[in-house]
């Protein structure tokens, strides 16, 4: 899993994965572990990760991670987002969400990216092509990132969520870091994935991340949803040890 992250592109795997997905599902299906996004069970997790393997990560048939299976797990028992009549856009849709979403009758569904072939629009998140106020609710995870100027992104989000819009926006977070770092004389690939977790990442954001969304008008909090589950239910979910979910309202 390793050597196809650093290999290959994430869309050419994306595409791959949906053709390969039922006879993975099928070779690895046991009572172990379960995704709760499809209630599916299995007898094993796949390790997972560009730098360092994480074990039981990576779900074999819903190729969910810890992080997905904790948001859908806090958007089924923690809101009635999944309940409600919303326009949603789905920035980056990741594809165990997908599906999932679009069967969502209430909905009004959008999904956008510059290079995913699950992207109904191509676009920039620094330069979205929606009109100001237009969504009830975007996802955003594990995107900003990504982004040189999350700044602009963020703006971008905030101009489009109606008032008193949600705006999920999942980073990786360094709880132990107070201030996000980057630096964009650091381009070396390996350098880039020593220093923050992936090639392709531009900074490590810190608890700082917070006053960085509330910069551009939100209010912002990261909500510690698995403090209420058991620990049977993180084993068995295979739920990351330490997250919270980052929530950003429009005032």
């Amino acid at each position: 899993m390793k050597l196809l992250l650093n290999l290959f592109p994430r869309t050419l795997l994306i595409t791959l994965s949906i053709w390969f997905r039922p006879f993975i599902r099928f070779y690895f299906k046991g009572n172990r572990f379960t995704d709760p996004i499809d209630g599916s069970s299995y007898r094993k997790f796949l390790s997972y990760g560009y730098q360092y393997l994480r074990e039981n990560a990576l779900c074999p048939g819903t190729l969910s991670l810890e992080r997905h299976r904790l948001l859908w797990l806090y958007l089924s028992r923690d809101t009635t987002f999944l309940m409600g009549s919303l326009t949603v856009l789905h920035i980056a849709p990741e594809q165990v969400f997908y599906t999932k979403f679009k069967g969502l009758e209430k909905w009004d569904y959008t999904t956008t990216d510059l290079h995913s072939p699950l992207a109904d629009i191509k676009a920039d998140i620094c330069n979205l092509p929606f009109e100001d106020n237009q969504y009830d609710l975007i996802l955003c995870n594990h995107v900003l990132e990504h982004i040189p100027n999350d700044l602009k992104a963020m703006q971008e989000l905030y101009r489009v969520l109606k008032k008193g819009g949600t705006l999920i926006a999942q980073v990786p977070i360094e709880e132990s870091r107070k201030i996000t770092f980057e630096d964009n004389s650091i381009t070396d690939k390996k350098e880039r994935t020593l220093i923050f977790g992936q090639y392709d990442h531009v900074r490590v954001y810190g608890k700082d991340y917070y006053s960085r969304l509330q910069s551009v008008g939100f209010q912002a909090k990261g909500i510690d949803f698995l403090a209420s589950l058991s620990v049977t239910e993180k084993e068995r979910f295979a739920l990351p040890k330490q997250e919270r979910i980052p929530v950003a309202i429009k005032k």
